[in-house]
């Protein structure tokens, strides 16, 4: 195994093993859940948007390191990011993971545009049954999105 590679199986281990954002919000605030039929993973999102920005979130969820750990990275990377920019990083990630979403990568100087630590998730894409996994997340953060935005 690279160095890189195991700084990457350390990155997913330390999220997976002490989740960023856990827990549920209190206040106004949008919710969406996700299931992973073919494992059982499960996740929920919690996002307190303040003049278009995401002020505040809140995750939980069961499954796999792969599923807990991409949830935690995202919390880290919404944080403080529009609706529109945590649009155009959910585009980015799946993009990385090699689901055709009908757009090209975005420039790296754009917002939204740089995975930084997301990048450690790459390697899943060597276990493309695992890519539903590391997705799980990001799809429910899309459907928070979406009410946000209404």
């Amino acid at each position: 195994m690279s160095s890189l590679d195991e700084l990457y199986r350390q990155v997913i281990l330390d999220h997976y093993r002490n989740p960023r954002h856990r827990g549920v919000l209190t206040g106004p605030h949008v919710h969406a859940e996700g299931l992973n039929p073919s494992c059982g993973d499960e996740f929920s999102i919690d996002l307190k948007v303040e003049d278009g920005t995401i002020a505040d979130v809140a995750i939980q969820g069961r499954g796999c390191s792969i599923s807990q750990a991409s949830g935690s990275m995202m919390t880290e990377a919404i944080v403080g990011k529009t609706l529109h920019d945590a649009r155009l990083l959910t585009t980015n990630f799946k993009l990385m993971m090699g689901i055709d979403v009908g757009a090209d990568p975005l420039d790296p100087e754009r917002p939204g545009a740089v995975l930084g630590d997301l990048e450690a998730l790459q390697g899943v894409r060597k276990f493309p049954v695992r890519i539903k996994c590391a997705t799980l997340p990001w799809t429910t953060l899309a459907d928070a999105l979406d009410q946000a935005e209404t």
